[in-house]
């Protein structure tokens, strides 16, 4: 089996469980941090000729990430692509095991068990908490409606503020995020890169969370620690 893998947290999925299968990758894909295959360009700009001359047996691709002509165009070359969708925790449970199938997985990997477990298992909430989540500033935009993101916040308790809006990633002026008068404000390494000296100074007065995006956004053997690693840091941004 040779696969091509154009999201990061599926090629970290891949690798883990079936070591050798990965021909591809994208230049985002940074674990596990010893990965050495052919590197196919960015997620929204992979290179389709060198994928096609990778020649392989299957292309892993999401619909949120990857542009739907690139995967077209991949298609009309005769590659197989198969395509996640993943909103919340249980569809990426489900979606991995079908990845993983996918890409000839013996057996069910014990991470994605302990995932399912870690999630499934969560003490409920003390209480809810409000926020604001940007992912990106200049200009700045922040979770909306239907996000796996915003699903793994609510599952710890926290509610974004703009999870019924229209768009699933509104751009929204920061007086606005900062009017909306959030209990917290999350503030992710990815995809913009937040830091203690570059984003909580725009929000003034209000707890911020500096998270892992990579425990907020990717659905793969992340997922078993995510619970404790972003409850820790949501609970010290409110001491």
């Amino acid at each position: 089996m040779r696969v091509v893998s154009l999201v990061p947290s599926l090629t970290e999925a891949v690798a883990t469980t079936v070591p050798g299968a990965l021909v591809g990758a994208t230049d985002w894909c940074t674990h596990p941090a010893d990965l050495d295959v052919a590197r196919v360009g960015g997620t929204k700009n992979p290179d389709v000729d060198r994928i096609v001359a990778l020649a392989p047996d299957l292309v892993i691709a999401n619909e949120e990430e990857n542009r739907a002509p690139d995967l077209a165009a991949l298609r009309a070359a005769g590659v197989e692509v198969l395509v996640t969708e993943v909103r919340g925790v249980p569809q990426a449970v489900r979606e991995l095991a079908r990845v993983l199938d996918a890409c000839g997985a013996e057996h069910r990997p014990r991470w994605l068990a302990e995932a399912e477990h870690a999630w499934s298992d969560l003490p409920a909430p003390e209480g809810r908490t409000t926020a604001v989540v940007p992912i990106w500033r200049r200009p700045w935009m922040v979770l909306g409606r239907d996000t796996f993101a915003g699903d793994v916040l609510a599952r710890l308790g926290v509610d974004h503020l703009y999870a019924a809006h229209t768009e699933r990633y509104p751009r929204i002026p920061v007086a606005e995020l900062r009017a909306a008068a959030p209990d917290v404000v999350v503030l992710p390494d990815e995809p913009y890169r937040f830091t203690a000296d570059d984003g909580p100074e725009a929000f003034p007065g209000v707890p911020c969370a500096l998270v892992s995006g990579r425990h907020l956004t990717w659905y793969g053997p992340s997922l078993a620690e995510a619970p404790r690693a972003l409850g820790e840091a949501l609970r010290a941004a409110r001491r």
